[in-house]
This record gives structure tokens, sequence and C-alpha cells, in this order.
């Protein structure tokens, strides 16, 4: 019987299903369309999902391909230095395209074992106390034990779920073009310096070979936004805005974007849970979107793993909700108040100004760049937080994911590619017996690591610091369920 049905072979629901194989859960991820887009709206990975890829040991093919940037402007495009002490190994964006992103991640899945069906569209959802029937658009059914929808914003199972999806309509679109301009580089730069200097939403980006990404704000909102804009649509709002359409010619892609912002009132039903853009939607502004589908998969693949394989404590899934629901809620927030300083009216202009200025002192820039890369989210471990619970630094670093440490036997991310929890030990006198199968020891005398010793769950964040046995014993069971006999 198939252990997990995955719903949409985009970058969350094939890094969901790289997670699970990991830990042999059998994964089938089901993707309506016959052969991948090809197509990338995001064209970056922010130091968190750099991270993860790298605590999985997929990172150098990535970085093979990909481009490193460390330039401002990923905050509401305010120019400003790249801030210098961010909390990471990996202190820049990975400028990739998501076509790319994808094909690297599908092969990563496919080589675990994962079973990719292309052109299987599903079409229904029933679910009972043992598992999960889907019916697909052919008239034939499989059964799983758990379904997770990784279909879009316009998810097909969150919506046959019945989840709320509350939030904000689009009210203002963007044009998308990736087409050839037939005016010389220094011209485009020159043109698009001046219209950006009142149209914050205007903007081109070269992508190489003489193309060109060409945003340009939309004038109203479509009636259907799933149809592509025409060319001319295109050339025509780009003469209202920039008095020329750079002769833009030869489209490689057409598409649009609204600002619409929702959030799904749940991530679990049942047997079914949500993750990527089925549960959250929000503007493109700070290229947020595709890292917080990664970053989603990250947190539940061995949650649900451990939920298959039977030893997942209480309340150990659900807490996939209480982690990531708060952490959506947030990037919308931010991205609302981007999208708000991106409007050209004297309102939000003047408050770019001012938030200008308060960028300039090194704290903000940083906590910013920190908030929009996601190396500062925190999760609310529970009790754990509680004074008893370490002290200075080991409490501050309780909730909060280990950055890549220097350590006797090489690197600390090295020492995570399988997928298991991690105590990262410096005293020698602390013992994980009873749950080797689900946690390693890693003693180290002489690294970077500045507490006793600190407890990793699977995706690298910290639930425990300190050195007494007895309270390490009373941290294990919550993350790791029973002790084995």
């Amino acid at each position: 019987m198939i252990d997990v049905i995955v719903a949409g072979a985009g970058p969350t629901g094939l890094m969901l299903a790289g997670e699970l194989r990991l830990h042999g859960v059998r994964v089938v991820v089901l993707e309506k369309e016959a052969v991948p887009a090809g197509q990338s709206r995001a064209l970056g990975l922010h130091a968190r999902s750099v991270e993860v890829l790298d605590q999985r040991g997929l990172l150098e093919p990535f970085l093979a391909i990909g481009q490193r940037f460390a330039v401002g402007g990923f905050f509401a495009g305010i120019d400003k230095p790249w801030p210098e002490r961010l909390n990471t190994a990996h202190s820049y964006v990975l400028g990739i395209p998501q076509a790319v992103t994808e094909r690297l991640l599908a092969e990563h899945a496919i080589e675990a074992g994962a079973e990719i069906r292309r052109g299987n569209e599903l079409v229904g959802v029933s679910q009972d106390e043992d598992g999960v029937t889907v019916g697909l658009a052919d008239g034939t059914r499989l059964r799983s034990r758990w379904l997770v929808g990784c279909d879009g914003g316009r998810s097909t199972v969150r919506k046959l779920l019945g989840v709320g999806f509350p939030g904000e309509p689009t009210r203002v679109e963007t044009l998308l073009a990736e087409v050839e301009v037939a005016v010389a580089p220094q011209e485009l730069a020159a043109v698009v310096a001046e219209v950006r200097r009142t149209h914050k939403r205007f903007g081109t980006m070269p992508l190489g070979d003489g193309v060109y990404r060409l945003i340009v704000p939309a004038d109203g909102v479509a009636e259907d936004r799933t149809v592509p804009p025409t060319l001319e649509q295109v050339k025509e709002r780009t003469r209202a805005i920039a008095g020329t359409d750079f002769g833009v010619h030869s489209p490689r892609w057409l598409s649009r974007f609204g600002d619409a912002t929702r959030l799904a009132e749940r991530y679990r039903v049942g047997r079914v849970l949500l993750a990527g853009d089925a549960a959250h939607i929000h503007p493109p502004t700070g290229g947020q979107g595709l890292n917080l589908g990664l970053q989603d998969a990250f947190n539940l693949g061995w949650k649900l793993a451990a939920e298959i394989n039977g030893w997942a404590p209480d309340g150990l899934l659900d807490s996939y909700h209480g982690e990531r629901h708060p952490v959506a809620a947030d990037v919308l927030d931010n991205t609302r108040a981007q999208t708000q300083l991106l409007e050209a009216e004297p309102g939000p202009r003047a408050v770019r100004r001012l938030l200008a200025e308060l960028m300039d002192f090194e704290e903000v820039n940083r906590y910013l760049i920190e908030k929009i890369s996601a190396i500062s989210v925190r999760y609310d471990i529970g009790e754990g937080e509680g004074p008893g619970q370490g002290q200075g630094q080991g409490q501050e670093l309780l909730g909060r994911r280990m950055r890549d440490l220097k350590l006797e036997r090489g690197r600390l991310y090295e020492l995570t590619h399988g997928g298991r929890g991690l105590l990262l030990d410096r005293t020698g006198r602390l013992s994980v017996a009873g749950w080797e199968d689900r946690v390693d020891h890693v003693f180290d005398a002489a690294g970077e690591l500045d507490v006793p010793a600190a407890l990793l769950r699977p995706d690298g964040h910290v639930v425990w610091v300190g050195d007494d046995q007895r309270e390490l014993l009373g941290r294990l069971p919550k993350w790791f369920g029973a002790a084995a006999r």
C-alpha cells in the first residue's frame, strides 16, 4: 500500500517526497501536467532554503548552477547594502530558476525511491480511519495511508476538504513577460532607473541569451486571471509607464500575478495535510513563496514519517500546523507591508523614505533580511522554553535552527544528511540509549558549540540545551517518542 500520496510535483511536493524517502516511506507524487512546465516564476533561494539543502547533502548541484548574490534590495526593493553578521554560513541569495530547482529536486526524489506520475489529475478525495482514497480524472482510484496537497494556490485538495482560505483577493495585478528587447542594455537600464524613481513595481531583469524578464503594472485586474496577457498588452502597458516598449519581441513566456493574500485555516484534516501554496498565497515581493513551501516540507516530512513508522509522540504531527501556520502568517504580513511600500501614492512613498532611513541602522537592515530569508524563525517548543531549560545563550537557542558549525569531525550539517535527530555533546557524559534508532550522539569537545550539549530535531531546530541527563531524558520522548525496549 502507498504510504503517502503527494499531490503536486512543484518544489514543495518534490522536497517532501525526498524527505519522506529518507525514512523509508513509500511515496507517490501525482502531477496533473504531463511534462514539467519549464517556466520559472521564482528565481532564487534564500539563506534558510540553502541551509535546508545543505542539511540533506543536496546543495552542491544547486551551487554549481546558481549564482550567489549578496546585494541589497530584497525588502520592498529598498537599496541598502547586504547586512553584515547574518547568523548563517550561507549569507547570500542563490539565484537559480524555479524550473532548475524542480528538476534537481525531482532527480533527488526519484533517486531516493519516490515515484512521480505525471499526467495524473486528482479530482476526488475521501478518507476514513485507515486511509485516503484519491480519485483521478481518468476514473482510476488510488488508496494511501496519507495525502498531502502541494497543488498550488488553486489547490483542488484544499477545496475538496472544504478548508477555509480567508484573506484578501487580488486588488493590484502585474504583468510578467520573458522577452527579447531591441535596445542596448545601457539604454534599457537608464530608462528603467528613471521609471523606478516613482514606479517601484516596474522593472527588468536579464536572464541571459538576450532575454529579459519584464515586470510591469497592469491596468486593472483581468476577469479571468488564468488567461495570460498578450504581447501587445504588455507593450501597451510598458509604453504607458515608461514611454517606450523597448521594442520587446519573441516572447518566451507571458503571465500575470496579483496581490491576493490568503492563509488556510487548517493545515490538517484527518489524514490529509496541506503545504506550500496550497496552504498560503501572497504577493511575490521579497521572493519568499517558493522558499516558504520548501521549508513547510522540511518541517512536515520527518513528522509524517515518524507517524507512519510508529514512533511519533502524541501531538508531533499536529505541531506542523502549530509551527508553520504562524510563520506563514508573518510572511503574509511582511508582503502586505512591502506591497504598500511599492505604491506610487505620496503616503506610501513617505513611509518608504522613512524606512529607508531606518535601514541605515545595521540592526534594522539585518532584522528585515533575516525575516525575508527565514533564518530568524523560532518555533514555540512549549515547556522547553521555560527558565529551567538552559540559561543565556542556551535559552536563546531553543526553538531556533542551529546554524552550520565547525566541529572536530567536519561540519554540523554534514552530520544531518540522514534526517535523524542529533545530540551534539561537549560533556561526554550524556547518553541517548533507547533512542539510538532515531537520534545520533556526537561527542565534540573542541567545536564552535558554546553550550554543554544541544538536542536537535531532524530539521535542525534546537529542543534542549544543558548538561543534565535527567533533563535530557525528559525531552527525548517529547520529540522522538518512547524509548525502544
